[in-house]
C-alpha cells in the first residue's frame, strides 16, 4: 500500500512538475513570440521606411529624367519650329526671287532682241560705209587695214626708241657719276706689279762647255731631263743660254731649278736627273702651298680648305694673255674688298671670291668644263659658301647670278683685265675680233663702211643717208650694241657710232 502511495504521490508530483515545467515552457514561448512579435514589428517598420525612402528616391530620379528628356523634346521642337520657320523664309524668298528673275529674264529678252536689231542696222550701216570709202580711196578695207597697221608698227617702234633713248640717257645721268667714283676709287687704291710670263725660260750657264754636259753621250742626259720634267730643252747657238720651252710655267720652274743644281753640282746623269728633277717637285709643291697660305694671310682670307691653298699657289706659275693669274688674283680680291665696302656689302666675301674665282684655270681635274664653272664645282667640293660659289661661277656669266656680289666679282675681273698694261693679247685674236666687228656691222642693211677704232673699243658705222633715216639710225646702233653683246668676246665695252650724213657738192666754174 505504502508503495502504491509512493508510486502515486510520485507520479503526482510528476505531473505536477511535467504541468509546472511545461507552463513554464508555454510562458517562456509566449514571451519569446511576443518578444519576436516585436522585433518583427520593429524590422516591419524599418523595411517599410527604407521601401519609403527607396520609393522616393527613385521618384525623384524619375522626375528628374523626365524633366530632362521633357526639356530636350521641348528644345527639339523648338529648333524644329524654327528650322521649319527659316524654311518657310526662304520658300517665300525663292518664290520672290524667281519672279524677280522671271521679270528681269523677260526685260532682258525684250533688249536683246532690240540690240540685235540695232547690230544689224549697224552692220548695215558699217558695210555702206566701208564700200562707200573703198570707193572713194580706190582701196579695200583689207590693203587699209594693212596700210593703217604699218603705220601704227613704224610710230609705235619710232616712239619706243625714243623712250628706251630717254630712259637711258637718264641711267647714265643718274648712274654714271657715282660709277665712275666707285670704279675710279677703287682702280686708284689699289696698285699692284704685274709679272709678265712667257712661254720660254732662259737658263744662262757660265760657258758653252756645260751644254755638252748637259746633252750627254748620244742626249742621253737631255732626253732624261725632258722626260723626266716634260720640258723641252732647246739648245743651240745662243751664247751662254738654254732655252725652256713649255706652256706649264710650273714645269719650266722645276727643269729650271733642277738644271741649276746638276750645273752646280757637276754630277750629270740619267740616275741624278730623277733624283734631283723629284727633289726639285717636292720643294716647288712645298713652295705652292707656302705660296698659297701666305697669298690667304697676305689679303686676310681665313679657313680655305687645304686644296683651295695649293691651287691658290699653282696660280703663281700660271699666266692669261701674259697677267700671272696670281697677281692677277690679288688685284681681283682687293678691287672686290673696296668695291664691296663702298657698296655697303661685305668686303670679306667678296675679298674671298675674287681670290678664288680663277682657280678653275689651275685645276686638272675636268679640263674641259670651263674654268668657271670648274670653279664653282671645286669651291662646292670644298665646302664653300653658297654665295661665293655662285659669284665664281657667274663671273663670265656661265650660269645667272643670285648674290649681290657676283656682279662685283665680274667688274672686277674685267677692270684686272683691262687695265693698261696688264694683259697681252695675241696679235691673230685681236684682228680676229676686229674683223668680226665689223663684219657684224656690215651684215645690217643700208650699212655702207664700218671700221673698228681704239683696239676694238669703239665701231663707227657709216650708213647711207636714203637708205636710213635718223630714227633708224639710232635703231642700228641699239640693235648692232646688243648683238655684239649676245654674240662676240671682249674685254671693256664697245661703243657704238652710226654715222649718217648728205653732202650736196656743186662746183661753180
Amino acid at each position: 500500500m505504502e508503495i502504491v502511495i509512493g508510486i502515486s504521490a510520485f507520479l503526482f508530483g510528476g505531473l505536477v512538475t511535467w504541468i509546472a515545467v511545461t507552463q513554464a515552457f508555454k510562458n517562456r514561448a509566449k514571451r519569446i513570440i511576443r518578444e519576436a512579435e516585436n522585433e518583427a514589428e520593429v524590422i516591419k517598420k524599418e523595411k517599410m521606411l527604407q521601401a519609403k525612402e527607396k520609393f522616393l528616391q527613385l521618384k525623384a530620379e524619375h522626375e528628374k529624367e523626365i524633366n530632362s528628356r521633357n526639356a530636350k523634346i521641348l528644345a527639339l521642337e523648338n529648333k524644329t519650329k524654327q528650322r521649319e520657320t527659316a524654311v518657310a523664309q526662304r520658300i517665300e524668298e525663292y518664290a520672290r526671287k524667281k519672279k524677280e528673275l522671271d521679270t528681269v529674264r523677260e526685260n532682258l529678252d525684250a533688249q536683246l532682241e532690240i540690240v540685235e536689231k540695232k547690230n544689224e542696222e549697224l552692220d548695215r550701216l558699217h558695210k555702206q560705209q566701208v564700200e562707200q570709202l573703198e570707193a572713194i580711196s580706190g582701196m579695200s578695207a583689207e590693203e587699209a587695214r594693212e596700210m593703217l597697221i604699218e603705220s601704227l608698227k613704224a610710230e609705235a617702234k619710232t616712239e619706243a626708241m625714243s623712250y628706251i633713248n630717254d630712259i637711258m640717257d637718264e641711267a647714265k645721268i643718274n648712274a654714271s657719276r657715282e660709277a665712275k667714283r666707285i670704279v675710279l676709287n677703287t682702280v686708284q687704291r689699289v696698285a699692284t706689279e704685274t709679272a709678265i710670263e712667257n712661254a720660254v725660260t732662259i737658263f744662262h750657264i757660265d760657258s758653252d762647255e756645260i751644254k755638252g754636259r748637259i746633252i750627254g753621250r748620244e742626249g742621253r742626259n737631255i732626253r732624261a731631263l725632258e722626260a723626266a720634267t716634260g720640258v723641252e730643252i732647246i739648245v743651240d747657238d745662243t751664247p751662254e743660254a738654254i732655252v725652256l720651252s713649255a706652256f706649264d710655267p710650273m714645269r719650266r720652274e722645276i727643269a729650271r731649278l733642277a738644271l741649276h743644281q746638276l750645273v752646280t753640282d757637276g754630277r750629270i746623269h740619267p740616275a741624278r736627273i730623277e733624283e734631283v728633277v723629284n727633289k726639285v717637285r717636292k720643294q716647288v709643291e712645298e713652295e705652292v702651298i707656302e705660296t698659297g697660305k701666305r697669298t690667304a694671310i697676305d689679303l686676310g682670307v681665313h679657313g680655305l680648305h687645304p686644296e683651295l691653298i695649293k691651287l691658290v699657289g699653282k696660280m703663281k706659275y700660271r699666266s692669261s694673255y701674259g697677267q700671272n693669274l696670281l697677281q692677277h688674283s690679288r688685284e681681283t680680291a682687293n678691287l672686290c674688298a673696296l668695291m664691296a665696302a663702298e657698296l655697303g656689302l661685305n668686303a670679306k666675301r667678296a675679298k674671298r671670291a675674287g681670290l678664288l674665282h680663277d682657280i678653275g684655270k689651275v685645276s686638272d681635274e675636268d679640263p674641259e668644263l670651263p674654268h668657271a664653272i670648274l670653279g664653282m664645282k671645286l669651291a662646292e667640293k670644298y665646302k664653300e659658301k653658297p654665295d661665293i660659289c655662285n659669284a665664281i661661277g657667274a663671273h663670265h656669266d656661265e650660269v645667272e647670278m643670285t648674290t649681290m656680289i657676283a656682279p662685283i666679282i665680274q667688274v672686277c675681273d674685267a677692270i684686272s683685265g683691262a687695265r693698261p698694261g696688264a694683259r697681252r693679247e695675241v696679235v691673230e685674236a685681236y684682228i680676229k675680233r676686229l674683223n668680226d666687228l665689223e663684219t657684224l656691222a656690215l651684215s645690217y642693211p643700208g650699212v655702207l663702211k664700218t671700221y673698228a677704232i681704239q683696239a676694238g673699243r669703239e665701231l663707227r658705222v657709216i650708213v647711207g643717208s636714203e637708205k636710213v633715216s635718223d630714227k633708224e639710225a639710232e635703231e642700228l646702233s641699239y640693235d648692232i650694241a646688243r648683238k655684239i653683246q649676245t654674240e662676240m668676246t671682249y674685254p671693256g665695252q664697245v661703243k657704238i657710232t652710226v654715222i649718217r650724213e648728205t653732202r650736196a657738192i656743186s662746183i661753180a666754174k
